[in-house]
C-alpha cells in the first residue's frame, strides 16, 4: 500500500512519517511512504504519473490549496483512495462532510503519544481496506502477495501474464515493473476483466496489444514485448479485439 503526507509543518511531517516506518517495518511490510510533502502541488505533480493508496492530509496547509481541496483533486483521481485528515482545529473536520469527501479517518494533532497511536490505527484501518478492495470481484485490481508484502495492481497497468520458468509461478508484466508470484494461469484466465489467454502459457491484456503479426504468430504490446498467439486462438483473439 503506497503511502503519501502532505504537511506543511515540518516536525509533525517528520512524526507522521516516522510512524507508517516503523509500523510498516514491523506490523505490514506490504506499507511504503512514496511521498512525504510539504505542499499541494508536490501531490498533484506526483499523481500525474504515479498513484498512491493512502493519504494523509493536514486541513491547513500554507497554500493556495487546503487539504480538503486537495482531497477533492485526489477523489477525482482515484474514489477509493483511502483520505486521512490531520488537523489542529476538531471544528474543520465539518468541512469534510460539507464537500461529501469520504474521508478514512480524522486525526486531531494532540500530545505525541496518543497522536501516534491514532496514526497507527487509521493506518491499519487503512491497509485493511486496501486488502478488501484487492479480493473483491468487482474491483479492477489484480492481487498479488510475493512473501509477505500485498499489492493491488490496476487492471489498466497490467502488459500480460506469462508461466515463469520457476514452477507453479506467473510472472506479471506491468507498467511499474515485474513480479513474480506462486498462482496458475488457469486461475487468472477466468478473470473478468480485459485479458485474454492467447497461448498455453500467456494471457494479455487487450487493452495494451499494439499490433497483431498472423504470420509469426506475435503480439506487440504497448510497451515493446512481444507475446506468441497459438493458431487455434488467433481468430477468437482477432474477433475480440474487434468487438
Amino acid at each position: 500500500m503506497k503511502v503519501i503526507i502532505c504537511e506543511d509543518e515540518l516536525e509533525q511531517r517528520q512524526q507522521i512519517h516516522a510512524t507508517i516506518v516503523n509500523y510498516a517495518m514491523f506490523n505490514e511490510p506490504s506499507i511504503e511512504v512514496v511521498l512525504s510533502a510539504s505542499g499541494p502541488n508536490e501531490v498533484l505533480t506526483y499523481l500525474n504519473d504515479y498513484q498512491a493508496d493512502c493519504f494523509f492530509l493536514d486541513i491547513e496547509l500554507n497554500a493556495s490549496l487546503t487539504g480538503i481541496d486537495l482531497a477533492a483533486e485526489i477523489r477525482k483521481k482515484d474514489p477509493l483512495a483511502n483520505i486521512i485528515f490531520v488537523t489542529t482545529h476538531a471544528e474543520k473536520l465539518k468541512l469534510t462532510f460539507t464537500y461529501k469527501l469520504a474521508a478514512l479517518d480524522f486525526i486531531v494533532k494532540d500530545e505525541y503519544t496518543k497522536f501516534t497511536e491514532q496514526v497507527k490505527e487509521s493506518l491499519q484501518v487503512a491497509f485493511n481496506k486496501y486488502v478488501q478492495i484487492g479480493q473483491v470481484v468487482d474491483t479492477d485490481f489484480f492481487q498479488i502477495k510475493i512473501g509477505e508484502k500485498i499489492k493491488n495492481i490496476p487492471y489498466n497497468n497490467i502488459y500480460y501474464f506469462e508461466t515463469s520458468v520457476q514452477q507453479h509461478k506467473i510472472e506479471l508484466h506491468e507498467k511499474n515493473g515485474r513480479y513474480e508470484f506462486y498462482g496458475r494461469i488457469k486461475e487468472i484466465e477466468e478473470i473478468n476483466g480485459p485479458f485474454f489467454r492467447c497461448h498455453k502459457s500467456y494471457i494479455v491484456n487487450i487493452n495494451h496489444i499494439k499490433e497483431i503479426d498472423k504470420r509469426s504468430k506475435l503480439i506487440t504490446m504497448s510497451n515493446g514485448a512481444l507475446c506468441p498467439v497459438s493458431f487455434r486462438l488467433m481468430k477468437e483473439l482477432l474477433e475480440k479485439i474487434e468487438l
